[in-house]
């Protein structure tokens, strides 16, 4: 009797937790909201100030010219349309991509540790980069950066998916050791391009670049990335099923008729597809698609067509957040995104590990 009274309260607790989870609606809504507040804020910060008003007055004459009349000095719209909205732009670009690749790594693998640098993915990428960058190739002209980081990509996703399921079943702590020893590896040899560059200007240029930021951000950096991640959410929007399906089993998706090898294959192609034009614009940030997709499951639940909206919202607003941080906690000096968003991942990443170690 003891036992059948204590077990009672645990069926309603399950309920309770759920009751207080906001409507799927409400939680987009307050996430856009979020995004905008952000995006506003990183616009208007800077050496010189401007006020959330005027701001949105200047984006929407540029928009509908015949709309707002200008009152404010030409100088003040280059500023905001040539200097601070395509830098806001591209980071909201950068943090939506990452947080939804981490949330399909995730699914992928079956390892709540997944995440673009942890396994290697932004390492791989910025190998292919550096070596554009430090080599001066340009054999496909604007495209070599982006086609460079993408075979780097999918390069380091492929040695890390092999060495881990090499000698049987992949487990967490192999998978978290091969993609630490893959990311180690790759960034000595992209270290090494550069120390070995002989040019004291690239190899500065690629060292910066490779511990993330969005200084110098122009209107024509925006299309590739923001073609890719838009693409790449739309097609793990359509095959959210099957990556639900993962989250049950290898062998229960496989009972439902996915051919779990080849789709594992087919989304890591798109996963590397994604994370290199990233990477080719920002640089390597870490953790951004370990944490927030995590943050995503607990406003919406586990369920990727309701998540992965959720989580591209998420990680947009939070990017945009910390390039905000990068740029004015030092200013007039910019702390380089990566280092931030590590201060903040590291010991999310930490906590993780022990709460399932827990478990």
């Amino acid at each position: 009797m003891s036992g059948a009274t204590a077990s009672r309260p645990e069926p309603e607790a399950e309920p309770r937790a759920r009751a207080v989870r906001l409507p799927y609606g409400m939680v987009l809504v307050l996430l856009g909201a979020a995004l905008v507040v952000a995006a506003t804020a990183g616009i208007a910060a800077g050496s010189v100030g401007l006020a959330a008003g005027e701001v949105w007055a200047i984006v929407l004459h540029r928009i509908v010219p015949a709309a707002i009349e200008p009152a404010w000095p030409p100088v003040r719209e280059t500023i905001v349309m040539d200097v601070r909205v395509p830098r806001v732009l591209l980071c909201g670009i950068v943090g939506a991509g990452l947080a939804v690749c981490g949330m399909a790594l995730q699914a992928l693998v079956r390892n709540p540790l997944a995440d673009p640098m942890l396994l290697g993915v932004s390492s791989g990428a910025s190998v292919g980069a550096v070596t554009v960058l430090v080599l001066n190739l340009s054999l496909f002209g604007a495209f070599s950066l982006p086609l460079a980081a993408f075979a780097g990509a999918l390069a380091a996703l492929t040695a890390v998916y092999v060495l881990a399921r090499s000698g049987g079943r992949m487990t967490t702590v192999r998978l978290v050791l091969a993609g630490v020893a893959t990311a180690e590896v790759l960034s000595a040899i992209a270290s090494y391009l550069i120390v070995t560059s002989g040019e004291p200007r690239k190899a500065e240029s690629a060292m910066r670049w490779m511990l993330g930021g969005f200084g110098g951000t122009t209107w024509d950096l925006v299309p590739i990335p923001a073609a890719a991640v838009l693409l790449g959410t739309v097609a793990l929007l359509g095959v959210s099923r099957p990556l639900n399906l993962l989250l049950a089993g290898e062998e229960a998706a496989a009972s439902m008729g996915l051919n779990v090898h080849r789709f594992r294959a087919a989304l890591f192609v798109l996963v590397a597809l994604v994370v290199g034009a990233i990477v080719a614009v920002s640089g390597s940030i870490g953790f951004v698609g370990l944490m927030l997709p995590h943050i995503a499951r607990l406003l919406v639940g586990a369920e990727h067509r309701r998540a992965l909206p959720a989580v591209a919202l998420l990680g947009a607003a939070f990017l945009i957040t910390a390039d905000l941080a990068a740029r004015t906690v030092i200013a007039p000096e910019e702390v380089p995104i990566g280092v931030l968003t590590a201060l903040v991942g590291g010991p999310f990443f930490l906590w993780l590990m022990r709460r399932r170690a827990a478990r």
